[in-house]
């Protein structure tokens, strides 16, 4: 069943309008809703997987209430979202990268790493055209500016931009 629901998904779903979409974006939010809920290992309450927004084959995606995938996001199969977590569009989280070690073999020979796990906490926001390397772990309260590339973990409430990402403020106020 859950080969069908990905098919379905996959080849149509995916391609309904975004959720701001007037009269049909309701019905579009509510059908990815559901495959999300058919297809993911854990799934919260009022989830949004926006359109295109891709997840492998979503078997060990967890995401947890009020929380969402961006438009055209792109996901590992192995993440953890959160509760309260918004994504912007064009996301893209790796899980994997190249092997690269050796300098007697070339780079594209030296297959990949091993799958890292991404971990996004509760309460994130993730500007659009993020990039975040495999195995990052997102902290509380979180903000990523638009078009960051995300290469080290930061502290909770941090506000991140820039490429690399660095620190730009914490967003506990200080005394």
């Amino acid at each position: 069943m859950k080969t069908i629901v990905y098919l379905i998904y996959r080849y149509l779903i995916q391609y309904f309008p975004p959720t701001t979409t007037p009269l049909v974006g309701k019905l579009s939010k509510k059908l990815r809703s559901v495959c999300g809920k058919m297809l993911f290992k854990k799934v919260g309450s009022n989830i949004n997987i926006e359109r295109r927004a891709f997840f492998a084959s979503g078997r060990d995606i967890e995401i947890g209430d009020n929380s969402g995938l961006g438009i055209n996001c792109k996901v590992p199969n192995n993440i953890r979202i959160g509760k309260n977590v918004m994504m912007g569009p064009n996301v893209t989280i790796y899980y994997s990268n190249h092997k690269f070690n050796r300098t007697d073999i070339p780079m594209n020979q030296q297959g990949f790493g091993e799958p890292k796990i991404t971990i996004i906490e509760d309460d994130v926001w993730i500007g659009s055209h993020v990039i975040m390397t495999p195995g990052r772990h997102i902290k509380k309260g979180t903000i990523i500016g638009a078009g960051s590339v995300i290469t080290k973990d930061f502290p909770e409430y941090s506000i991140i931009a820039g490429n690399p990402a660095k620190i730009i403020k914490s967003r506990i106020e200080q005394k």
